[in-house]
């Protein structure tokens, strides 16, 4: 991707950092339509410190080094001024330390906690908040005890899961087994097979994207969904989809967003979503909707700062709060303070059936 030499200092440009391809790929649509959604808005009013916003994508889904080389060379060459956008762990931990604090960078994943690196703000749900809530609910409503995690190879599920040993434990329960398999695995016949063995009440699922619909879909045709719970706090819309219906029983998720959350705020996004795409559009879902919450924060956090000097921000940013799409917002430490919620699969949509 190139991006022309800036002219136009009017213009704020943001790099857009987001998967195209690979396991994640299929986020990368509806996270692209989101963050130019909350732009468009953003500019039909009075923009960001009375600039427009313009959006760059950078594939996110490359190696962690690569995307952090092209990250860092637009920063290195003042070509962007902040960077946004949903990509895995890995690739987090590369860019922030490239771009060293120089530009705001905000995060939109649920990831596994603890990012301190300067500049850094976080749009996306930890295990504690998320994980910890959701676990015990599934204890408290249909009696599980016994886990097995099946999680990529990487460091959110592998973080995760240490903590969720921790959590199983809280909830009087326990951890029977763990297996990491590497990104882009297709076939599960040996994890199969493990749980068959172990025959856990629930399978914590740390699996993104493609990986998460392969599983699904030998998971069910292995007759796992006839007793076994599935939850995971990365799965969307898209993956139900791309699981198949009859692949879904007893799948459970936990996020701050989903596409049928009836409240105000929530039913308002998806109108104006759907009125801005159309009806074909990539389905609604809470990776996408992450990057438009993104972009909201970015210009929360610059409006309250007045600048985009991450001194500034940084320092503003424990008074910053803003409504979107998951209601009323506040940062602390960082962090978005937001609701929770626990969603159970009913073929291929979330149904929402408590607040965590």
């Amino acid at each position: 991707m190139l991006i022309p030499r800036r002219a136009d200092l009017s213009v704020l440009d943001l790099a857009l950092v987001i998967p195209l391809q690979g396991s994640a790929g299929i986020f990368g649509p509806s996270c692209e339509l989101c963050a130019q959604l909350a732009a468009e808005e953003i500019n039909a009013g009075e923009g960001v410190l009375a600039r427009e916003l313009r959006l760059w994508v950078v594939d996110g889904s490359g190696s962690p080094e690569r995307v952090a080389d092209e990250v860092g060379g637009l920063v290195d060459a003042g070509l962007v001024d902040a960077v946004v956008g949903w990509h895995i762990s890995a690739v987090r931990q590369a860019v922030a330390p490239r771009i060293a604090g120089r530009v705001p960078y905000v995060y939109t994943a649920l990831y596994e906690g603890g990012e301190r690196s300067p500049g850094v703000f976080m749009v996306g749900e930890t295990p504690s908040r998320q994980l910890l809530p959701a676990m015990r609910w599934l204890n408290r409503e249909h009696g599980v005890r016994r886990w097995s995690i099946v999680g990529n190879d990487y460091i959110w599920p592998r973080t995760t899961a240490v903590a969720a040993r921790g959590y199983a434990g809280v909830c009087g329960g326990r951890i029977c087994d763990e297996v990491f398999v590497p990104l882009g695995t297709r076939d599960f016949p040996r994890v199969v097979k493990r749980l068959e063995r172990w025959r856990p009440d629930a399978v914590l699922m740390l699996l993104v994207g493609e990986d998460a619909v392969q599983f699904n879909r030998a998971f069910a045709s292995a007759g796992l969904d006839e007793r076994c719970w599935r939850l995971s706090t990365l799965i969307d819309e898209n993956t139900l989809l791309g699981s198949g219906a009859d692949n879904t029983r007893r799948v459970c998720a936990a996020a701050a967003y989903f596409e049928t959350l009836i409240t105000p705020e929530s039913l308002a996004f998806g109108a104006r979503y759907t009125r801005r795409f159309g009806p074909d559009a990539p389905t609604l879902n809470s990776v996408g909707e992450s990057c438009y919450e993104g972009i909201l924060l970015l210009a929360a956090l610059a409006r309250r700062a007045d600048s985009f000097d991450v001194g500034a921000v940084h320092a503003a940013a424990d008074s910053v709060s803003y409504g979107g799409p998951r209601g009323e917002v506040q940062v602390r430490d960082r962090h978005l303070d937001q609701r929770i919620y626990l969603a159970q699969a009913d073929d291929l949509e979330f149904d929402v059936v408590a607040q965590l």
